[in-house]
């Protein structure tokens, strides 16, 4: 998400207990590591709100980069009370989770004073962060041509939703605005009905900020090089947009818009979701003839991939009706452990529709490292996402989860900005930190 202004809601203390997965094994934190890390001694400040970009500071973190969470001394970044809630009342579990391996620094940056410290924070540092609409931080004084002149080496990720540029510029941007105006919502859904979010999670802001990633990744190789820093300009739309596969090209050459095809494919038969007997959903794949072979095999129907009837994927799709009534049929039969079973045993592509409960008891999940369980001072033991890509060498970590409000400006400014104690305490009277 692209906000502009903080938030300072409270949020009520407590949080919902109980878990049918308590007693899973998870992956152990691996806080205690020690080993170099790739972006060891790079820092980043993170100076934007929500996850549209702040998610690439904490990528950055997983991999040794320290980051400096900057938030506005008063409530913080409001993603700090979006979500579910825990006994922290500065944290949600939103918050724990996507605001890990970052230190938490309050500056107020509509104050002179504050525009001051930051500038110098700044000029102490080689990646910034920020997602407030354009044009915000030049009126703050913190725009690109401050910053740089503060730092010349400065790489500068903007992360909005319409881009620094265009007509739309200005314009509040979120993911699910994203994902509407980028051309994935129109796809949601059943055809002739209307467009569905295409799942709970933001994924225009995670997506944007991977290409985040990506441009601070590639702008700190060309500083290597130059010695030169440079902007990384996001639009969260268009990182959605360009997830958007042969769409530009079909209606560009063609004319042909995509429409919404439920649970099906236009370019493969069956390509879909199936409920089984026990109530379960399975998606399967098979998006060419010898596929749907094996298949036919797998539901003791080898006359289905015959020539004469389904075996060329042409007549599959010209028959698609019959042959999903068929697998819809043969699905609702069995199990889904029966299915799934037959299925890989033919090495057919299936996979179960997985709820979270099912991914907490799913040992593939616990082999790969993608549960992590973090003890939390105040909250108790927390599951997270694991970090990925996996390397081999030099495989990133968590080592803290989203910190409490402030709790590294006494550091940072003694440490970094080399202020006194009493400068500090001003600072801190005045509410400027």
């Amino acid at each position: 998400m692209s906000i502009d202004e903080p938030d300072h809601e409270s949020v009520p203390d407590g949080a919902p207990t109980g878990t049918d997965a308590e007693s899973a094994a998870f992956a152990p934190s691996n806080r205690e590591s020690s080993s170099p890390l790739p972006l060891s001694g790079i820092r980043v400040i993170d100076v934007g709100t929500f996850l549209a970009g702040p998610y690439a500071a904490s990528i950055m973190g997983e991999y040794g980069a320290e980051v400096l969470k900057v938030e506005y001394p008063i409530g913080g970044d409001p993603m700090r009370r979006f979500g579910t809630a825990t006994k922290r009342h500065d944290a949600t579990l939103a918050w724990l989770s996507e605001a890990r391996n970052k230190k938490s620094v309050t500056i107020d940056l509509r104050r002179p004073k504050g525009v001051e410290l930051f500038t110098k924070l700044v000029s102490k540092s080689d990646v910034l962060v920020e997602n407030f609409r354009p044009g915000t931080m030049e009126e703050w004084g913190l725009g690109w041509k401050e910053l740089s002149a503060a730092n010349p080496g400065l790489v500068m990720l903007r992360v909005s939703g319409y881009g620094q540029t265009g007509p739309y510029r200005r314009r509040p941007g979120f993911a699910h605005l994203a994902h509407g105006f980028g051309g994935l919502s129109y796809l949601a859904g059943f055809p002739n009905e209307t467009p569905v979010v295409p799942g709970i999670a933001p994924l225009g802001d995670y997506i944007s900020s991977l290409y985040g990633v990506i441009g601070v990744m590639l702008a700190l190789r060309h500083k290597e090089k130059t010695g030169e820093g440079q902007v990384i300009d996001v639009g969260i739309y268009e990182a959605v947009f360009r997830q958007m596969d042969e769409m530009a090209s079909v209606y560009g050459l063609y004319g042909k818009v995509r429409e919404r095809e439920g649970a099906g494919s236009f370019v493969a038969v069956p390509h879909g979701h199936f409920r089984t007997k026990d109530g379960h959903y399975v998606a399967i794949a098979c998006t060419n003839d010898k596929m749907f072979e094996r298949f036919a095999l797998a539901m003791e129907r080898p006359e289905l991939a015959s020539s004469t009837l389904y075996g060329e994927q042409r007549k599959r799709l010209a028959a698609s009706a019959a042959v999903i009534a068929i697998v819809t049929e043969w699905a609702a039969a069995l199990t889904c452990d029966e299915l799934l079973e037959r299925c890989i045993a033919k090495d057919v592509p299936v996979g179960k529709l997985n709820s979270i409960a099912d991914i907490f008891a799913d040992p593939h999940f616990r082999a790969r490292g993608n549960l992590l369980e973090m003890e939390e001072e105040g909250v108790g033991k927390v599951v997270i996402p694991g970090v990925i890509p996996t390397l081999s060498e030099t495989p990133g970590r968590v080592t803290n989860l989203g910190p409490r409000l402030g709790e590294a400006t006494y550091e940072v400014m003694r440490e970094l900005l080399d202020l006194t104690a009493a400068e500090i305490a001003s600072l801190r009277q005045q509410r400027i930190i």
